[in-house]
């Protein structure tokens, strides 16, 4: 009878793993995590494109911003996932997000986005309510007698 040998199976080296960069953004009671890869300048933001999550023109301009003050629009691909809040505070979550993503992969380019405002968290949120108020602040009427 014929020895039979029997050959290991071929393992592919895997491709080039792609280099993530992460940022994490807050405005108000909004978080959003933003991941940064390279590639054709999609947008998506929790499965949806851009233009379809932020449905107002002033939102979508705020969140591609960072990209298009540094000329790098077509040049990544950004997936965000976004929770709390409302489009307004993710919004303003996922610029801070992507400002800080774009600071990993492109380190030169923190003093620019610094002076436009963009890695600075606005850290407004909502007053708590206080006991014996109606409201943060408002009390109920007073009554003398």
């Amino acid at each position: 009878m014929a020895e039979q040998t029997q050959e290991a199976p071929q393992v592919q080296e895997p491709a080039e793993k792609p280099v993530i960069y992460w940022g994490l953004g807050r405005r108000k009671t909004a978080v959003a995590r933003v991941r940064l890869l390279r590639g054709t300048g999609k947008f998506i933001v929790n499965g949806t494109e851009a233009e379809e999550y932020f449905t107002d023109e002033r939102y979508i301009q705020a969140v591609r911003s960072p990209l298009k003050e540094l000329k790098l629009a077509n040049r990544y691909d950004v997936l965000v996932n976004a929770k709390g809040g409302g489009i307004g505070g993710q919004s303003g979550a996922v610029l801070l997000g992507l400002a800080r993503a774009l600071v990993k992969a492109e380190p030169d380019s923190e003093s620019k986005l610094r002076d436009l405002g963009m890695l600075t968290r606005d850290s407004r949120m909502k007053e708590r309510k206080k006991y014996g108020k109606k409201s943060a602040r408002a009390s109920f009427q007073f009554s003398k007698r």
